[in-house]
């Protein structure tokens, strides 16, 4: 499993792209799409939400259970993938591609994300 270096990490298991515009994209890492097992559903929030860092903000549920989705940062919701609610198992197949969850103009962002080396030794893999 190869975690992205670009990319940032939570210790809620999400990932946090690159501030663009002071928008980001937020998914779930590899690691937490494989332990959640096959996703069958994606409730994410809506355009005009506003999120809060470590908060919840929407819900995966697989095969084996049901998972809360945490924000990583602060910020109004731009964006939800909507490919991602018709078809949740991009969440599986495409984790940091296609399977990103939403997008989000970030007011705040935690100074506790981990760099893609550090979430690899916090995650173990």
């Amino acid at each position: 499993m190869s975690n992205p270096q670009q990319l940032r990490y939570s210790k809620e298991h999400e990932w946090l792209s690159a501030v663009e515009d002071g928008v980001a994209t937020i998914g779930i890492t590899e690691y937490a799409a494989n332990a959640l097992g096959d996703v069958v559903y994606a409730q994410l929030p809506e355009v005009g939400d506003t999120v809060t860092a470590g908060e919840t903000c929407g819900e995966l549920e697989s095969t084996k259970s049901v998972s809360d989705l945490y924000s990583p940062v602060t910020g109004e919701i731009t964006a939800a993938n909507q490919d991602v609610v018709d078809d949740p198992s991009l969440v599986n197949s495409a984790p940091f591609e296609g399977g990103w969850l939403f997008k989000v103009r970030v007011a705040e962002e935690p100074k506790d994300l981990l760099s893609a080396d550090e979430y690899t030794e916090f995650s173990g893999n």
